[in-house]
């Protein structure tokens, strides 16, 4: 009898969905930024589709994502259910600040999501176009201040390479770096910068409510249900794409990187997630396995080439 009641627990177990795993998320940055609204988004889509009971999301801010990533790096060696949230931002934060800790000391899943840049100004602002922004750049390049995220990220890449195009010395942009998009906003809201420049979903509400005028976008082609001209459009041969990207910890079995890559997987193909991204205006840009390593190694040796060509890296 003691043999079939134990028996009888063990098939027991053994049928209850997989989905049981608990997982953290660490956003490496501060409340309101992109990589924070993945990681809540993550959050959001893994409990009401079942993949996890229980998702906690921590913030670990600062120095463009390599703080939150040598603590995830240290701290969470084989754990499975330990996830952070990265991307291109933390590809160039990891060179700029010359971090010790990279994404090779990780286990990279997939890349999630890809965002257009956007540039825009306060509704107050004298520039109505961003050929006016442009004109102010070649004239004087310190004095038009930008907001954006972390230095060598996505956002100063673009604002380098614009200023490149423009044939002005990259190295004279007057670029002014923040942790959180929170932040950023405030000081674009209040006229503290002469523009800003981050994902269009990070402004979409203000450029809605007439609160921020948008410029530009940095796609190859105008955005569908977005009212902005290209980057390109004004004569600037500059497309920037940001991408977000989840990856494990680092000292995962075969075995484990298969259960979590599997649970990526159910997730991006779930309706919700690709509510989300409708949403939130996130292109889908979803890979992984070999093909996302190759990718991310090909990205990586770019942004390092791109970095050295505007002067943030030596």
């Amino acid at each position: 009898m003691k043999h079939f009641f134990l028996a009888s627990i063990l098939a027991g177990a053994m049928a209850l969905p997989a989905f049981a795993a608990d997982y953290k998320i660490i956003a490496p940055a501060n409340p309101g930024g992109g990589w924070d609204q993945t990681a809540r988004t993550l959050q959001t889509v893994m409990q009401s589709e079942g993949i996890s009971g229980n998702v906690q999301v921590i913030n670990v801010p600062g120095a463009g994502g390599t703080i939150g990533l040598a603590q995830f790096a240290s701290q969470d060696k084989g754990n499975a259910g330990a996830l952070i949230v990265g991307g291109y931002v933390m590809v160039g934060a990891i060179l700029t600040n010359k971090s010790p800790v990279t994404l090779k000391d990780v286990t990279p899943i997939a890349r999630l999501t890809g965002e257009y840049e956007a540039i825009v100004v306060p509704a107050s602002s004298p520039f109505q176009t961003f050929g006016d922004l442009v004109e102010a750049l070649k004239k004087d390049p310190g004095a038009v201040s930008w907001a954006g995220g972390s230095a060598g990220g996505t956002d100063h890449i673009a604002v380098g390479l614009i200023a490149k195009a423009a044939g002005v010395d990259p190295k004279k942009i007057n670029y002014i770096a923040y942790s959180g998009g929170g932040e950023a906003l405030a000081a674009i809201l209040g006229a503290q910068v002469s523009a800003g420049i981050s994902g269009y979903g990070e402004f979409e509400s203000q450029v809605k409510a007439g609160t921020l005028r948008l410029l530009a976008v940095s796609s190859a082609d105008r955005l569908e249900g977005i009212d902005a001209p290209t980057i390109k459009e004004s004569g600037l041969d500059v497309v920037v794409e940001n991408w977000r990207m989840v990856a494990a910890a680092p000292g995962l079995s075969d075995e484990q990187k298969a259960a979590v890559s599997a649970d990526i997987e159910k997730l991006v193909k779930s309706a919700a997630w690709q509510e989300q991204l409708k949403t939130k205006g996130w292109q889908d840009t979803y890979l992984s396995g070999a093909a996302f390593d190759e990718q991310l190694a090909k990205d990586v040796s770019a942004t390092e080439g791109v970095l050295k060509d505007i002067g943030l890296v030596e």
